[in-house]
């Protein structure tokens, strides 16, 4: 489908919206916010609310916001000193995001997270009633990572860009814009490419750099969008400085760099299992499981186990992989790794007389199953 026509198609099916602005936008070269800038994205969010359009954001800044307030010199490197500063900058950073949005009769509404907020089924859940909760109490969600408490890498994100695409993904939102400093994703002559119909196709023109400020870079922003495309909705990376580029983007103007849904949308559980949450264990099948799982979109059965790795309990979350080691697929497995290690190869009926019971027929259920970007 043409740029034009896809865009068009996109835009105006839009009713739910997330916005990640990150932190290269939010401030200034000395550090500062920049009120002006959270003052035009206030007037565009109104607007798109007035049109009854639900908009979430997913802001970075609290780093930079302490900064700015304690005047420090550069990014802290330690990481006492990083939650510190992100302690003292979040309540600077809301109070303008607040006073922003009051000028529009609107309230901003704090959430911040952590990993474990999206790989826990039950508060996964709570996350998402807790923003529509929001939204009907006329108030903005404003989701940021909880750097004060998210202390190694199993607790934090590597970035907001994850934040936005977990959030996209978990609100099952149409579309999902980065707001950046740039004007969309460069091709090797630096201008803007338009139209990404698949992700996988332009990594090579991710750059491994990133801001003074961010921590994240164009490499992240992808992997974001991979997330959600593969999900089924649409993303775009723009330029968040582009005059009202919110309205915009949702009025068809080519503004930014458009990626493509691929496939169906996904089931909200069949998202949380593609990007929320981590599996514990890896599932490696034959190749006649592969076809049954991939091309046919059966259940996994004992039968094409041939491996099993790591330690889980029944009801965990497992990666299946190929011979080679790709990995095609994440599940809820009905077995545990001790279970799954006494019948794997088997047949369904030969599973009780191994362990004592069967539970179930599946190991996966083709219901708790859901192809990954690396195997779709």
């Amino acid at each position: 489908m043409p740029s034009k026509a896809l865009r068009a198609r996109l835009m105006g099916q839009v009713r739910s919206l997330v916005v990640k602005v990150g932190t290269a936008l939010l401030t200034g070269d000395d550090g500062r916010i920049d009120r002006a800038l959270v003052g035009r994205l206030a007037r565009q969010v109104a607007q798109l609310h007035h049109r009854g359009i639900r908009v979430t954001l997913v802001s970075s800044g609290a780093i930079g916001a302490g900064m700015g307030r304690v005047e420090m010199a550069g990014r802290p490197r330690s990481l006492p000193m990083l939650q510190a500063t992100a302690a003292i900058g979040q309540p600077a950073l809301m109070a303008i995001y607040e006073k922003a949005f009051a000028r529009h009769g609107l309230h901003a509404g704090q959430i911040l997270v952590t990993r474990a907020d999206f790989e826990d089924r039950s508060r996964y859940v709570r996350v998402s009633n807790t923003i529509a909760a929001l939204h009907k109490l006329n108030a903005l969600p404003i989701i940021n990572e909880n750097d004060t408490v998210a202390v190694d890498e199993l607790d934090r994100f590597a970035d907001n860009d994850t934040i936005a695409a977990l959030v996209t993904n978990l609100l099952r939102a149409d579309l999902l814009v980065i707001l950046t400093v740039v004007d969309g994703l460069l091709d090797p002559q630096g201008l803007r490419v338009d139209l990404v119909p698949r992700v996988s196709d332009v990594l090579s023109l991710a750059k491994k750099s990133r801001s003074t400020l961010g921590s994240g870079g164009m490499a992240s922003k992808l992997a974001a969008a991979r997330l959600v495309t593969e999900a089924g909705e649409g993303v775009v990376i723009a330029n968040g400085r582009e005059r009202s580029v919110l309205i915009r983007l949702l009025e068809g103007a080519r503004i930014g760099t458009i990626f493509a849904p691929s496939g169906k949308k996904k089931t909200a559980r069949k998202r949380w299992l593609l990007s929320a949450v981590r599996p514990v264990g890896r599932v490696v099948i034959d190749d006649g499981a592969v076809n049954a799982v991939r091309a046919q979109g059966k259940s996994l059965l004992a039968r094409g186990i041939a491996e099993v790795g790591g330690k889980f309990g029944r009801g965990a979350v497992v990666a299946i992989a190929t011979s080679a080691g790709q990995t095609i697929a994440h599940g809820v497995s009905n077995y545990s790794h001790a279970e799954l290690r006494l019948i794997k190869g088997l047949k369904s009926a030969e599973i009780a007389e191994h362990i004592g019971e069967k539970p179930f027929d599946e190991v996966v259920h083709r219901d708790n199953l859901v192809l990954t970007v690396e195997g779709s």
